[in-house]
C-alpha cells in the first residue's frame, strides 16, 4: 500500500430521496460495504435536524424510527446492530439482529447481512475489514475508549492477525477544535506511556491541550500491527454535514456502518 493510505478518504456522496450518505474510500474486498450518514435526509426537528439516529438524545422516538427505516433502505438488505455505547471497551460478536441494544462500544461479525454500527457526534468511528472479505468490525472511539483500549480489544477479538486488516477512520472532531484538560493527557500517559503526549497532544496558549483523536487512533492501530489506515479527513465540528456536541451542544447522532454481502 502507498503512504497515502493514511490520508485517503471518500469525498463522494450518494443520495436516495433526500437521504445523504458518504461511502469510505478504502481498498477493501468487493464483499465489504460501508457508509456514514450525515445530518441530512431525516424527519427530526431542531436541535436534532434532521437524520438523527440516536434513540438516547431526547428526540421523538417515532422520528428516530422513521430515520432508521430510511437508513435501512440504503443497506441492501443488511440489518444494523445498534449498541448501547458507554465510552467503554466492551466488544461484542454479533451474528444477527438483536431485540435490545447491548452495552458495548465495538462489535464485529463474520456473518453476511449484519451491519456493525456505531453512533457518534464528535467521537471517532473506526471500521476494520480483513483483506479477504470474511469479517468486519466497528468501534466507537472517544478519548476514554481510546485511552482504555477499545481498539486493542476489537483487534484481539478478531480471529485474524492485525497484518491482515485494513482500517478506516470516520468523521470525528479534529485536534484544532478539541481542547481538553491535563487530566486527559495524564490518563493517556498513565495507560499508554509518555509517547501518547508526543502523538496526540499539543499545549495551547490557555495552558490546556489540543487532543488529536485521529493521530491517537492511527498510532494505536499501527502499534498493534495494522499496516494500512485510511480516512481521518472529516472533522465533525468544522463540517456542518455532521453532528457535533462541541459545536452545537444538544444534537443528534450519525451512524457509521460496515457489513458483509452474501457470498456469491
Amino acid at each position: 500500500m502507498s503512504r497515502s493510505a493514511s490520508r485517503s478518504a471518500s469525498r463522494s456522496a450518494s443520495h436516495s430521496a433526500s437521504l445523504t450518505v458518504l461511502r469510505p474510500d478504502w481498498p477493501i474486498h468487493p464483499r465489504i460495504r460501508a457508509l456514514v450518514t450525515t445530518r441530512w435526509g431525516g424527519t427530526s426537528r431542531p436541535p436534532f435536524d434532521s437524520l438523527n439516529l440516536g434513540a438516547h438524545v431526547g428526540d421523538s422516538t417515532g422520528r428516530v424510527a422513521v430515520n432508521r427505516s430510511r437508513l435501512a433502505a440504503q443497506l441492501e438488505g443488511a440489518d444494523p446492530v445498534w449498541l448501547n455505547q458507554v465510552h467503554g471497551t466492551d466488544v461484542l460478536r454479533v451474528t444477527g439482529k438483536l431485540h435490545e441494544p447491548p452495552v458495548a462500544d465495538a462489535s464485529w461479525t463474520d456473518q453476511p447481512g449484519v451491519a456493525c454500527t456505531v453512533l457518534s457526534a464528535d467521537c471517532l468511528p473506526v471500521i476494520v475489514s480483513d483483506r479477504h472479505g470474511t469479517m468486519v468490525g466497528a468501534a466507537h472511539c472517544g478519548w476514554r475508549g481510546l485511552c482504555h483500549g477499545v481498539l486493542e480489544r476489537l483487534l484481539d477479538a478478531l480471529p485474524v492477525e492485525p497484518a491482515e486488516l485494513i482500517a478506516w477512520l470516520g468523521p470525528g472532531i479534529s485536534a484544532g477544535h478539541y481542547e481538553v484538560g491535563a487530566e486527559v493527557l495524564d490518563a493517556f500517559c498513565s495507560h499508554l506511556g509518555s509517547a501518547a503526549r508526543r502523538v496526540g497532544f499539543a499545549r495551547n496558549t490557555r495552558g490546556r491541550y489540543q487532543c488529536d483523536l485521529v493521530a491517537l487512533a492511527r498510532w494505536r492501530l499501527r502499534s498493534r500491527g495494522v499496516p494500512d489506515v485510511y480516512g481521518g479527513d472529516f472533522c465533525s465540528f468544522a463540517d456542518t454535514r455532521f453532528y457535533s456536541v462541541r459545536r452545537d451542544g444538544r444534537c443528534g447522532r450519525m451512524a457509521t456502518l460496515v457489513w458483509l454481502e452474501p457470498q456469491t
